[in-house]
């Protein structure tokens, strides 16, 4: 990898922070979200699992005496460690062997079978969720409100983006993967009919690609099992249609067998699971606030895939079809400002959550902190529904027992539009053009 070209990403302080406290570090994620360009970035020695010369020779020395594969300048980066397992076991003990900080940092874009390594790491490994880039790492937010900002009270808020809606149409459906963003697509820049130039048609056919991989190789690779390739592309597609709701898992599997498959509730399961290992999807749980009445609070999780552009491309959509279909675009947004969250959540020690009670009050999105401040999100693409989501705010932040728990930090509105400002009932207004960490 060639550091000069090295698209700067939110999670660097962190790999630095951990390979500083710990002697491994685990950076997982899905394919192609750019984990493996994050380590060998810091990394002073690497080894390929994947590389084709070299690979049956690697299986079998990690299969006879793994430590020589451990051997090199460290930080030493092991890529795609989960093909040879017993590489879990033995950084773990040469790391209690040196007793020093920063040795080894492990990628992995599936998780393995939990009984395939003897210790879960606890001491010794810090783990690192990476997500494919959100617009303010692909430089399509201007990053002009910070949300660690807004936790630390910075609410008076000014910007405008240089986002349009076929603009937004395009970022979502192109996704947040390194390869097209560092190297082929150079303008993002669309006409008025939201159709992309031929450089831009080249990286809209990354996540086409990507989804094919995960229905013919990558879900069945993850646990030795083989899959029907056409229940994994039904599954795909309930999920899409599913995408940013609440959809229970019956109903999900009721789509997939209205096509005339039938599958049965274990093997949907395997499937689900499957998708979720190769961090796939990454649903979204439900928050749980000290309320100052009872009120029952739904429990069920969000559908969301790691990226709006896998949705996109399961359903066949490019930024045309998108913006022919503005209620599903909304769906799309809500997904896109999903990931962009939670990659600034992250970075801020935070974590994300939805919220629904049973009167149907809800919050597309809260972030929490680990030190208990928190502040709700709203989605909206376009600024007819503006007022209805800053009034469902202002509803929530009156529901919270305050003895018990913080005062929202912020109650926010994500949109699609250019301008952020505050208005005078305190809620913010934010387009995700303007969102960083």
């Amino acid at each position: 990898m060639n550091k000069d070209q090295y698209l700067p990403r939110i999670c660097d302080s962190e790999l630095q922070n951990a390979l500083a406290a710990m002697g491994a570090v685990l950076i997982e994620g899905a394919k192609w979200c750019g984990k493996t360009s994050t380590a060998a970035n810091v990394s002073k020695s690497v080894l390929f699992m994947q590389d084709p010369d070299n690979a049956s020779s690697y299986q079998q020395m990690a299969d006879t005496k793994p430590s020589l594969l451990l051997k090199g300048e460290n930080p030493r980066l092991i890529d795609e460690w989960q093909m040879a397992p017993v590489l879990w076991d033995a950084v773990r003990y040469e790391v209690d062997l040196r007793g020093q900080t920063g040795q080894f940092i492990l990628t992995g874009s599936a998780v393995p079978a939990d009984n395939l390594t003897a210790h879960t790491g606890t001491g010794r490994f810090e783990r690192i969720l990476m997500r494919p880039m959100s617009l303010y790492e692909s430089k399509e937010s201007n990053g002009a409100v910070s949300l660690a900002g807004l936790f630390d009270g910075e609410h008076d808020i000014a910007g405008t983006s240089d986002l349009s809606i076929e603009q937004i149409a395009f970022v979502l459906c192109r996704g947040g993967f390194p390869a097209t963003i560092g190297k082929l697509d150079k303008t993002g820049k669309l006409d008025k009919t939201g159709k992309p130039d031929k450089t831009d048609k080249i990286a809209l056919q990354m996540p086409v690609d990507y989804v094919e991989a995960i229905i013919h190789q990558d879900v069945s690779r993850v646990d030795g099992v083989e899959k029907n390739p056409n229940r994994v592309r039904l599954l795909l597609r309930s999920l899409a249609r599913n995408i940013a709701t609440t959809a229970s898992m019956q109903t999900i599997l009721k789509d997939v067998e209205s096509t005339e498959i039938s599958i049965s509730d274990k093997t949907f399961l395997a499937y689900y699971n499957a998708l979720r290992r190769i961090f796939v999807i990454e649903a979204m749980p439900a928050w749980s606030p000290v309320l100052r009445s009872q009120t029952a609070i739904r429990t069920s999780p969000k559908h969301h895939f790691v990226d709006p552009s896998i949705a996109a491309a399961v359903m066949r959509l490019n930024p045309v079809g998108v913006l022919q279909d503005f209620e599903y675009f909304g769906f799309l947004f809500e997904a896109l400002c999903a990931r962009d969250v939670r990659v600034y959540a992250q970075n801020n020690d935070g974590d994300v959550f939805h919220y629904r009670d049973k009167n149907d009050l809800e919050a597309d999105m809260i972030v929490q902190l680990r030190d208990g401040r928190w502040g709700a999100i709203e989605v909206k693409l376009g600024n007819s529904q503006i007022e209805q989501a800053a009034e469902n705010l202002l509803k929530l932040k009156e529901k919270i027992n305050t003895d018990r728990m913080r005062e929202p930090s912020f109650l926010m509105i994500l949109t699609g539009g250019q301008f952020a400002y505050r208005r005078k009932d305190g809620v913010l207004i934010v387009p995700i053009g303007c969102l960083k960490q």
